[in-house]
């Protein structure tokens, strides 16, 4: 499982909006935001730029 931090989380709407962004990516599998950690955590083999594109389309920032 692959993780990701992000900058910017504070409520279960923002987990949700991320939890939709990631999964809306194609290879993207398995999706978990831990809003306490600020991290995301998926399964799949898709670049890290695109993860990043797909978190900061939504205004959260990666780390």
């Amino acid at each position: 499982m692959n993780t990701i931090k992000i900058k910017g989380m504070s409520c279960q709407h923002c987990v949700a909006s991320t939890t939709q962004a990631l999964q809306g990516l194609d290879g993207i599998n398995n999706v978990v935001v831990d809003l306490d950690k600020g991290e995301a955590h998926y399964e799949g083999n898709v670049s890290l730029d695109t993860i990043k594109a797909a978190i900061k389309k939504i205004g959260f920032e990666v780390e």
